[in-house]
């Protein structure tokens, strides 16, 4: 019967296991062939399919993969029924039961025979004819189609000097399912009277190949068929085959367990040097932590002083400015005190006028009013000047050299008052009080500027160890990263390069000039920079009109010229003593040198991200 998948009926999926159960029992009673030969199956339903020969393992997958993929109920039924019946009835040759069957079959041979190893079959009186002065027999192909189911590995044609001697050599596997398949080559060949004894009885009486599988007798038989069974082939017995495998599943099971012995120690090996790895990694990280610790609470120390610092300061300077402030009043007061004094002695400078006797002593004392008057005037100017300052020592100087001036205009006038007398030993006094404030405000204010410039001294140490230990962190592409200040880009010169030059040349020339430009600003000699007043103060500014500058501008253009002045203005401001290039904090956000403080806290957000990351 021949069913394939064009055919157009169609069962509704109620019927089909009926179906099913009708394919089964066809394939049961063989109406339906399925196997073969021991190894090759074939499904009776899909003769238009490319693949027709299958494994046991393959047919399965394919039957029940179309009986649960295909939507044709004829189809799924003729699969279902090949599934079931590959399940009841037919075992896989190739599993490790069958492979039991087949040594105990070799176990019922006699143990002392011997046969010839590799397994080979003997077939003789194979047709041949005469052409071309000597014998032709049938192509191998053909042989081996014939007796395909016993699964020949190789036929040799046997020849000699005639041509086809009519024998032929057929090889098998050297396993036991080999030895399976010579033995029922033989028995095909003896169940049809074709056998050894059959061919030794009856040779050349019956037309038709004899065959039988090659024993000791045909390995010393002499001839074509003894000569190349000694040439390919060895004699052993059942048990020399089997001791053999078992010498070599015990060589190879004492290897394996030599090896797994190797491995096990390796294994230990290694797990040793991971838990030593691992109890070292673990050191390590708790070491890190530590540092890690160590280090947050180092800069929230110098945080802290850093603030507590200015602060102080800042408590300081308010102080000062709050005395200041009363020293100023004051001077204001006595400022007005002697202006009345002043007015005083000169009303007594115009009652000595009226008086001829006294006329030399009235100009000599009108005379010294007047220095004194302009002492106090320029005392006033220096007061004026000296206000602007925040300075406690400086104001505390000026009010003793104001005091100085009242006592010695108080001197000159106090013969003649007792009042004056007592003015006198009041700004005295007042004068020792403050030379003693002097004191000790010369003695804060210097320990005020150790401590200051001690605390400059380990800011600035501490921004150069930050530069040079998050050099990885702070990068030119940062919002703080560190800047290069003096250094030339060489893509400035690069791009008038290119204006200027052929491409070939502007990679050389570009490099060229930023070296040479690069070792120019390293010239102490050259500083074209002149003196300019800037919103009010002092500056000094590029002087547009240096020979050099001008140089530049007219030969690489107003690009190149702007890179050099920028970089000219660095080393002025942060280097101008060694004029080489100096790495500096810089905030790019803002453009501008970036303080210790913002730096510090941009690399603490950095290493927290990426501690959380971790």
């Amino acid at each position: 019967m021949d069913y394939s998948f064009s055919e157009t009926i169609e069962f509704c999926d109620s019927e089909i296991d009926v179906y099913a159960t009708n394919f089964y029992q066809q394939l049961k009673s063989e109406e339906l062939k399925v196997k073969v030969t021991d190894n090759i199956y074939r499904c009776p339903f899909c003769h238009k399919k490319k693949t027709q020969n299958y494994k046991y393992k393959d047919l399965l997958q394919h039957a029940t993969d179309i009986a649960a993929t295909n939507k044709n109920a004829k189809v799924k039924a003729n699969h279902q029924a090949i599934v079931e019946f590959l399940k009841n009835d037919i075992s896989d040759d190739s599993s490790p039961s069958q492979l039991l069957i087949t040594k105990r079959e070799h176990l019922k041979a006699e143990q002392d025979e011997q046969f010839v190893w590799p397994w080979m079959g003997i077939l003789v009186n194979v047709p041949t004819e005469f052409k071309n002065g000597k014998y032709v027999g049938e192509s191998g192909n053909r042989l081996k189609e014939l007796l395909s189911k016993f699964n020949p590995i190789k036929f040799h044609s046997l020849w000699n000097f005639r041509g086809h001697t009519g024998n032929v050599v057929v090889n098998f596997s050297k396993d036991w399912i080999g030895f399976r398949d010579a033995m029922a080559f033989e028995n095909y060949f003896y169940a049809d009277h074709f056998g050894k004894m059959n061919w030794v009885e009856k040779r050349n009486s019956i037309p038709g190949i004899y065959g039988w599988v090659a024993r000791a007798d045909d390995y010393y038989s002499g001839g074509p068929i003894g000569e190349h069974l000694q040439k390919h082939g060895d004699l052993k017995t059942v048990d020399d085959i089997t001791n053999e495998e078992s010498n070599k599943m015990s060589k190879l099971i004492q290897d394996l367990a030599t090896l797994i012995e190797v491995k096990k120690k390796h294994i230990e090996e290694l797990e040793d040097k991971y838990n030593t790895s691992t109890l070292s990694l673990n050191k390590m990280m708790e070491e890190r932590d530590k540092l890690h610790e160590s280090y947050n609470n180092e800069i929230q120390r110098m945080q802290q002083l850093v603030q507590d610092h200015s602060r102080r300061i800042f408590d300081e300077n308010e102080n000062l400015r709050t005395e200041l402030e009363s020293k100023r009043r004051e001077h204001a007061f006595r400022s007005k005190q002697l202006n009345t004094l002043a007015a005083q002695s000169e009303s007594e400078i115009r009652k000595l006028e009226d008086e001829k006797k006294k006329k030399k002593a009235d100009d000599d004392f009108l005379s010294l009013v007047e220095e004194q008057k302009k002492e106090k005037e320029a005392n006033n100017k220096k007061i004026l000047n000296l206000q602007k300052q925040l300075d406690a020592k400086q104001k505390l100087e000026l009010e003793i050299q104001q005091l100085k001036g009242c006592l010695e205009v108080m001197k000159l006038m106090g013969g003649q008052d007792l009042v004056v007398h007592q003015k006198i030993d009041q700004l005295n006094e007042e004068l020792r009080e403050k030379n003693e404030e002097l004191e000790d405000l010369e003695v804060l204010n210097q320990a005020l500027v150790v401590k200051e410039r001690k605390s400059n001294d380990e800011l600035q140490e501490a921004r150069k160890e930050l530069i040079s230990g998050a050099s990885d962190i702070l990068g030119n592409r940062t919002m703080i990263g560190i800047k290069r200040m003096g250094e030339l880009d060489e893509k400035i010169f690069h791009a008038a390069c290119i204006k200027r030059y052929r491409k070939d040349e502007a990679d050389v020339k570009a490099a060229e000039f930023c070296s040479k430009w690069q070792d120019e600003l390293k010239i102490p000699e050259w500083h074209p920079f002149r003196i300019s007043s800037v919103d009010g103060k002092l500056k000094e500014v590029i002087q547009e009109d240096d020979e050099k500058l001008v140089a530049l501008r007219c030969e690489l253009g107003d690009e190149a010229y702007r890179a050099v002045t920028s970089a000219l203005l660095e080393i002025n401001e942060y280097n101008p003593s060694g004029r080489y290039v100096i790495n500096e904090l810089w905030s790019y956000r803002e453009g501008r040198r970036a303080t210790l403080k913002e730096a510090i806290e941009f690399v603490m957000k950095h290493l927290t991200s990426q501690k959380r990351k971790r």
